[in-house]
């Protein structure tokens, strides 16, 4: 079966579609059978694939086989392998057998369910499987469909965020008319995801109205309401509008929690609209253990979680929960001519049209795939699955304190472990976080593991993020050895340049 030339084209001959597809899973197949004895990271130079490839597309087309050997010739030696079981960098991005047999019939099936009646199964599906989620992580039921709220698949928390800004946007300024936009204060503290500054730029709030307050290690790094609490009544003070503010459960440099509760009462008291993040712990909060970190959720107004960062839901699926559709759709929602609906008595009537509760209008069919995950492998599997971390990134912070060389920067509360090398000397900080540059390098460059790092009370933090889908124990014991042996020598390296 060589190339196609233009006139004899079938792209979606079934037998041809069987067999190149078939083609396609085999290599995967053999890729994660394999990936194990790749480099985590990739040290392929900036060019390198472009060096390989032709300035021009092939005027005609080529074999399924001669491709898939260009990409693994070619691609797979110049990736990063998150599929690794020794990747711990940024946060896990799972993949799944369930996650990949779900994207497979959302891209097979190939729909655009922005409306209901463009494909009424999806948007019930979506409705259901958003419900299942919240029930899942011990959502109140005030954000389910079945309690007068809802939810919506979203590609990334990104849009979740624009979206539940843009909705207290409006909320506010249909109060305060359009000109109030340059009084409305949006609130986060030095931990939260950078995602909630670039959204409210977006949605026009003036970058002078964006409060970063600070953490520290007394609270572990999280929120605390009497820090919130004096920069709102200050701006209240000034002639300024509060907001919105963000309470994360779970930060992304070091897994810290704010108090959700704390902060709810406190947006409630000053008509804020509260935002939970939960986007990597989320997947956590299955755990009957570690929903005590929501507790006051009923206080907010939306809460958003990942299912493609720790939940086996390959990219990508963000779950959005809001109390009020309304609020959110009333600011989000286009009725054109061309859109509308001609052949459904009940338009209009309770009818769910999910282009009303995001960004764009397109969309893919993402229910399918983390109703498959929630069917294959049930709420025991996935809390087992998320134990399982847990007890990894325990065992390795045991190890790190057990070890006088290390100290552990923030408590593990999930899965993800915060460490660094400790000053030899009083005073030796410029020395000991070029050490643990060296550490995190000298590491990085084995191929043996990944990590990333993050800069806190400006000090060179190392994250371990525990959670890949084929990581074991082993692999986390393995990667302690590692560290171990990268720290004696640029331990070693660092007597030679004081010498």
């Amino acid at each position: 079966t060589g190339g196609a030339p233009f006139d004899a084209l079938s792209p979606l001959d079934p037998d041809t579609f069987a067999g190149e597809s078939r083609a396609v899973i085999n290599f995967l197949a053999g890729y994660y059978r394999d990936v194990e004895t790749y480099p985590v990271q990739s040290q392929a130079l900036p060019g390198c694939l472009r060096a390989l490839l032709p300035d021009a597309p092939p005027e005609n087309g080529e074999p399924m086989d001669v491709i898939l050997e260009e990409v693994r010739t070619h691609i797979v030696p110049a990736l990063t392998h998150w599929q690794s079981p020794k990747f711990f960098g940024y946060f896990p991005m799972n993949a799944s057998t369930a996650g990949f047999a779900g994207e497979m019939l959302s891209t097979g099936l190939n729909i655009v369910p922005f409306m209901r009646v463009a494909s009424p199964a999806a948007t019930e599906l979506e409705s259901t499987v958003v419900d299942w989620m919240g029930k899942l992580v011990g959502l109140p039921d005030r954000f389910l469909f079945s309690g007068g709220g809802g939810g919506v698949l979203h590609g990334s928390t990104c849009e979740a965020v624009v979206c539940t800004l843009a909705a207290a946007r409006d909320r506010a300024l249909s109060r305060l008319g359009h000109e109030g936009i340059l009084r409305l204060v949006v609130y986060a503290s030095d931990q939260s995801h950078c995602t909630f500054q670039k959204g409210a730029s977006i949605v026009g709030i003036p970058r002078s109205n964006f409060r970063v307050i600070p953490t520290t290690a007394a609270s572990g790094y999280g929120l605390t309401a009497a820090s919130v609490r004096d920069a709102v009544e200050a701006d209240v003070a000034s002639g300024l509008v509060p907001l919105y503010l963000c309470a994360t459960v779970g930060t992304t440099g070091l897994g810290a929690v704010d108090p959700v509760r704390d902060l709810g009462e406190l947006a409630r008291r000053h008509g804020i609209w509260l935002h939970v993040d939960t986007a990597y712990a989320g997947s956590a909060l299955i755990c009957p253990e570690f929903q005590h970190h929501i507790d006051g959720a009923e206080l907010a107004d939306s809460v958003s979680m990942n299912p493609h960062k720790w939940f086996l839901t390959n990219m990508d699926c963000c779950c959005l929960w809001v109390a009020s559709p309304a609020a959110l759709t009333s600011a989000l929602s286009t009725n054109p001519e061309y859109l509308s609906n001609v052949t459904e008595e009940s338009a209009g009537a309770g009818v769910v049209d999910y282009k009303d509760w995001q960004i764009a209008l397109s969309r893919p069919f993402r229910a399918m795939k983390l109703w498959l995950v929630l069917r294959r492998y049930g709420g025991a599997g996935m809390r087992a699955y998320v134990r399982r971390h847990v007890e990894m990134a325990k065992w390795f912070e045991q190890a790190l304190e057990a070890d006088g060389r290390f100290e552990v920067v923030a408590p593990t509360r999930f899965s993800l472990v915060t460490f660094r090398l400790r000053p030899r000397l009083e005073g030796d900080d410029d020395a000991v976080d070029a050490s643990n540059r060296g550490l995190l390098v000298a590491v990085n460059a084995s191929g043996r593991a990944f990590m990333t790092h993050f800069v806190v009370d400006g000090k060179f933090v190392i994250r371990m993020a525990v959670g890949g889908a084929m990581t074991e124990m082993q692999h986390v014991q393995d990667t302690w050895e590692l560290v171990r042996e990268k720290a004696e020598e640029v331990g070693a390296l660092q007597n030679e340049r004081n010498f």
